[in-house]
């Protein structure tokens, strides 16, 4: 018989494994498995015990709200004064002690609430702004901060719907997102790092309930109002990331349009219109305010409306399409 030689190739790369540790690969892999586990088992039961005392915290809160924080000589920019809630959030805001910066595209209707709140012995200063555009928001900024300083609140109230809009025909897509949802990205960007250096702020994002589900006839309107939404979530998110949680605060508000009446009479059809009711501006204003100045996340006017648009939620789809049916407002909560 031919011997032959059995050529072994060794590769240089792979590392050198004693005898000893190959012995004991097995056994060191079960332990660090059952290490891996018990670490992960561990964090669950924290996440639990943590999420229990949210719970907690949160009926808690529910039975007794947490103490208002107090506004007097924060620097308030909202945008939207010309009318409705917008109009009715400055005046609420200048008799609580803080200097409101009114600003509005329509320079007729904002000089006179200016004025107003002046003669009444409050300050407040007028601005007029384009918010879809980029450069006008910057300069309106500047302004504010040469006039009071620095904006430590900010309220948007561009792009809510009013309950007539709803029915009539929609703006062209265009306009309907750079007002209600692009204009968000040029204030934040003007005004969120200003509030990041000085450790102190709180950003209201208002928006329609339509966003919670859809309006008919209106997709980009609704598509707007989601869009607000996710804004609100990616904020918050950023925040809570960067540690700044606890002293730049966020709310989003839920105004359900044909709840809200702007001192005019609301003649939308509704199916069941005792199971609505209205709500003056100045109502849904002082609610807003009440729940910002408790730091609220989410904020429903009304309230029972957001609770019952959460629920509707974990019901099977076409169960919601039926309640849609029932109530038949135009725009699905």
């Amino acid at each position: 018989m031919s011997s032959r030689k059995v050529l072994v190739r060794h590769d240089s790369q792979a590392p050198y494994i004693p005898d000893w540790l190959e012995c004991h690969r097995k056994p060191v892999k079960m332990i660090l498995r059952l290490y891996s586990s018990f670490i992960l088992f561990w964090d669950f039961c924290i996440i639990l015990v943590y999420f229990a005392l949210q719970m907690l915290r949160s009926l808690y809160q529910f039975v007794k709200p947490p103490k208002r924080k107090s506004v007097a000589g924060e620097i308030v920019a909202i945008f939207g004064t010309s009318r409705g809630v917008g109009r009715d959030l400055a005046i609420q805001l200048a008799e609580l002690g803080a200097k409101v910066a009114c600003i509005d595209i329509n320079s007729t209707d904002n000089d006179i609430l200016v004025k107003g709140i002046n003669d009444s012995g409050y300050i407040a200063h007028g601005f007029e702004c384009d918010v879809t555009n980029k450069n006008d928001v910057i300069r309106t900024t500047s302004a504010i901060e040469k006039k009071f300083g620095h904006v430590t609140m900010l309220f948007h109230c561009c792009g809510v719907p009013s309950p007539r809009s709803i029915v009539t025909e929609p703006p062209p897509i265009q306009t309907t997102l750079n007002l209600s949802v692009i204009s968000h990205f040029w204030l934040l960007e003007a005004i969120l790092p200003k509030m990041k250096r000085n450790n102190h702020g709180h950003i209201v994002f208002l928006t329609s309930v339509a966003g919670l589900s859809g309006v008919k006839h209106q997709t980009p309107l609704s598509v707007a109002q989601f869009a607000v939404q996710g804004l609100f979530e990616s904020v918050l998110d950023e925040l809570r990331i960067e540690k700044f949680q606890k002293s730049i605060h966020t709310s989003l508000v839920h105004l359900y349009p044909f709840v809200v009446t702007e001192k005019c009479r609301n003649d939308i059809r509704m199916r069941i219109p005792s199971a609505f009711g209205t709500i003056p501006a100045e109502e849904a204003a002082r609610r807003i305010i009440d729940g910002v100045r408790r730091n609220e996340l989410e904020i429903g006017i009304p309230k029972y409306l957001l609770v019952l648009g959460h629920l509707v939620r974990l019901l099977p789809r076409r169960a919601t399409l039926l309640l849609r049916e029932l109530f038949d407002t135009g725009v699905d909560f």
